[in-house]
């Protein structure tokens, strides 16, 4: 059966395969760097080789002379040019009420450089390798500072001060919940329940490195600036703002991109140059980083130390939590860094537990490092980390079944709407059952036999779980998006939402095809370009449940513009006109008007809607992640050898899509839990793994089995129109704990302390081998 007999086999609920696959896979796609524009120049940036220095000077002579070099900016140009400095964390303070300290960040560096990558010049030449050859003639001369890069170095009495005016490196902190009330609970309590939990850094190793290639028009004095983004109106802003251009003189256009994972979300310091670039010769300027680039100047994520404690009487009721977290941003405290870490976190912390007694004490610590933005999951994977290694921890120390403690726990479906301690409400949600879901699903009950199968293969398996929401929406719950529905038979959608490698053109293709009830192949969506339209963007799960409920939206609106069209031809009431598949007809005539042909009969050959609407909240998807381990003892090395999950993701327009998301998040999540980690030298400040020879990324093989991966759809979302929950980065943050819980678990059956000892991320063979033998 063909789509065109059956269009609704192509709508949502259904398991569409991907309309973006197929020039992708033939080879079609359009990146930024497959763009070559006439007259297309290069530009390769001078880095600082210190984590903290003096700019003392920068002579660009040399390299202004020698072949094909156009010219080389500095920081001093660009001050020059009156480019500002990029945004701090605004609205966040420190403890004695001051605004957050951090230090001014320029596109190009002035008088100081605070890591190792920070830009210092740019060089523009006619090719790359010209480039490349005039960058290394560049001569910065550096006086060098003393530097700090971790968090014990950086919060030590008397340490070197990133910026002058953070005292103690803290560029801010909040406290949350109170203090008396907590202490109160904790002194009544029958346990205690202490952990030290790191969540190391991590960066986000995207296939593609960021690109970004801006096209100078003298005709209209216009930059038209080609990019990999997830956020191109926020790009557009931000750069303008820099270099004082009205937003009119900036167009961002995003074609395909090749992973963003939260790291491509707003402008860094090399946009801002390579607009600037672009307009100061006048030509098109392409710049492509590298992967040691992107290594020690790309947003890093991660990065966490808490000290967190349970309180619990002697039924296993949790009666407070008390966190204290030192999170490094790194060498500047950016919104996003700061606010994910202070904010965001904290709104999931508590997660699926019922917990009302909280005190919470969050800071964001300055450090010589590259500083640290949005990566999958951006707080959450933290949080969720915390409580469910205190949750498996609890059970150890009190005797009490770890799925018997969470139901203990669980706020149960009749307290929703549930509102949180930090005053974030659950709209919907059934945790236990979702949990009995997964347990059955993962065969919880004969795991005893699959582990004395591997005893005797001289293995150790263990057993983890993870039960847990997270929130989505980026805090903007608005959305744009135009509809155009064209004589020639399609209908254009254009969103803001961005595509990266998610498939949400195929899911946005649906729901169209849920309105207007038409073939998919008709139906075009159009993303990525400012000129289009404004919008958000594409952060923190919200590209179907705000962007897809925009084109629901749109899309009846745009049905009801064509009705009243059609009565018009008709000569009836708008009342009396019929839509379905496609076509209009009028209660009990003979009457019929195509779509399309509707569409054919206006002024414009279109019928246009241009629609902003909104949602009303974030949504809560939520899960029980469940996974098993083995661990070889002569080697240390621990291998994932089964995954099981039941997610809470509301009604699932394409299982194809949520599946594919839930799999690669949990890659992720495996990967720092097992082999992931950015390392510098406390020493010297060098980063130390600065390639991928250095860092050991996930691969396909990260787990020995197929995952297991099921929706449940039983509590559609209340707050959009579909009933959807944000699902990209659900398997990210179930999939970490899940895996440490499991390797606890197995140390723990196999006596190797009187309790699961204190686990590290990532754990990884030599880890897991020294932390045996110390237990020996």
């Amino acid at each position: 059966m063909t789509s065109e007999t059956n269009p609704m086999r192509f709508g949502s609920g259904q398991a569409v395969r991907r309309v973006e696959d197929e020039n992708l896979l033939a080879g079609a796609g359009r990146y930024t760097d497959d763009v070559r524009l006439p007259g297309q120049t290069f530009l390769c940036f001078v880095r600082s080789p210190y984590p903290h220095a003096r700019l003392v000077s920068v002579d660009t002579a040399t390299a202004v002379a020698m072949p094909g070099v156009l010219r080389v900016l500095t920081g001093a140009d660009l001050a020059a040019a009156g480019v500002k400095s990029m945004p701090g964390a605004a609205g966040f303070k420190r403890a004695d009420g001051a605004d957050c300290a951090t230090p001014p960040r320029h596109a190009l560096a002035r008088d100081r450089v605070r890591f190792v990558g920070e830009p210092v010049a740019a060089v523009i030449a006619e090719t790359a390798r010209e480039a490349r050859d005039a960058a290394e003639a560049v001569v910065a001369d550096y006086e060098e500072l003393p530097m700090v890069v971790d968090l014990a170095g950086a919060t030590a009495e008397g340490a070197p001060l990133v910026c002058d005016t953070a005292t103690g490196n803290v560029a801010a902190e909040m406290r949350h919940g109170s203090s008396d009330a907590t202490a109160a609970a904790f002194a009544r309590a029958s346990h205690v329940i202490a952990l030290d939990v790191v969540n190391q850094r991590v960066v986000a190793l995207t296939i593609e490195p960021r690109s970004v290639l801006a096209d100078f028009d003298p005709a209209s004095e216009r930059v038209t600036l080609r990019m990999s983004t997830q956020m191109p109106s926020g790009v557009r802003d931000s750069v303008c703002d820099a270099i004082g251009l009205p937003k009119d003189k900036l167009r961002v256009v995003v074609g395909d991109v090749g992973g963003g994972f939260g790291m491509k979300t707003g402008a860094y310091p090399e946009d801002i140059v390579v607009v600037f670039a672009a307009r100061a010769i006048r030509r098109p300027v392409k710049w492509v980083a590298d992967r040691s680039e992107e290594f020690v100047s790309s947003a890093h994520g991660r990065d966490v130390e808490a000290q967190a404690e349970l309180a619990l009487d002697a039924q296993g009721r949790i009666l407070a939590l008390r966190i204290r977290t030192l999170a490094n941003v790194g060498a500047y405290a950016t919104g996003t860094g700061v606010a994910i870490q202070l904010l965001i976190g904290p709104w999931v912390q508590t997660s699926v537990y019922d917990i009302q007694t909280i005190d919470f004490h969050f800071k964001a610590v300055l450090t010589n490092t590259a500083p640290t933005g949005a990566y999958r999951g951006a707080g959450r994977p933290e949080a969720i980390y915390t409580i469910e290694r205190l949750m498996d921890e609890a059970a150890r120390q009190t005797g009490i079944d770890r799925i018997e403690l969470r139901r203990r726990n669980f706020i149960q479906p009749s307290q929703m709407p549930y509102t949180n301690p930090m005053k974030q409400t659950y709209d919907t949600g059934q945790f236990e059952s979702v949990m009995d879901q997964a347990l059955a699903l993962a065969d919880w009950q004969g795991f005893e036999a699959r582990a004395a199968e591997s005893k005797r293969r001289g293995k150790m398996r263990g057993l983890g779980i993870a039960t847990f929401l997270e929130w989505t929406g980026g805090n903007v719950f608005e959305e744009r998006v135009t509809v155009s529905v064209q004589a020639d038979g399609i209908i254009e959608v254009f969103s803001a939402v961005n595509a990266m490698g998610q498939g949400i053109a195929t899911s946005l293709a649906q729901l169209a095809v849920d309105t207007f009830g038409v073939p998919i192949e008709k139906v075009r969506i159009v993303l990525g370009d400012t000129d289009r339209g404004d919008g958000f963007g594409s952060a923190g799960s919200r590209s179907l449940f705000t962007g897809g409920s925009a084109v629901r939206v749109g899309a009846e609106r745009t049905i009801d513009k064509a009705k009243q069209l059609a009565a018009a031809e008709f000569e009836v009431a708008a009342e009396d006109v019929r839509y379905a598949a496609g076509a209009f007809t009028v209660a009990g005539t003979d009457l019929e008007l195509d779509l399309f042909a509707l569409a054919g009969k206006q002024p414009e050959r279109e019928i246009f809607v241009d629609s902003t609407s909104a949602v009303s909240g974030p949504t809560w998807p939520n899960g029980c992640h469940i996974t098993e381990v083995e661990i070889d003892p002569p080697t240390g090395d621990a291998s994932v050898v089964a995954y099981a999950s039941v997610n809470d993701v509301g009604r699932v327009v394409n299982p194809l899509i949520v599946r594919g998301q839930l799999e690669g998040g949990a890659v992720q999540g495996i990967g720092q839990a097992l082999c992931e980690r950015v390392v510098y030298d406390t020493e010297t400040g060098q980063p130390l793994t600065g390639s991928l020879m250095d860092y050991a990324a996930p691969r396909a093989d990260i787990i020995a089995s197929m995952f297991r991966m099921e929706m449940d759809e039983s509590t559609p979302c209340l707050n959009n129109p579909l009933g959807v929950k944000g699902v990209g980065e659900l398997g990210t943050i179930g999939a970490t704990p899940a895996v440490v819980n499991a390797v606890a678990d197995a140390l723990a059956r196999n006596h190797l302390a009187d309790r699961a000892p204190h686990l590290d991320m990532p754990l990884s063979s030599a880890r897991l081998w020294q932390l045996m033998q110390a237990a020996n």
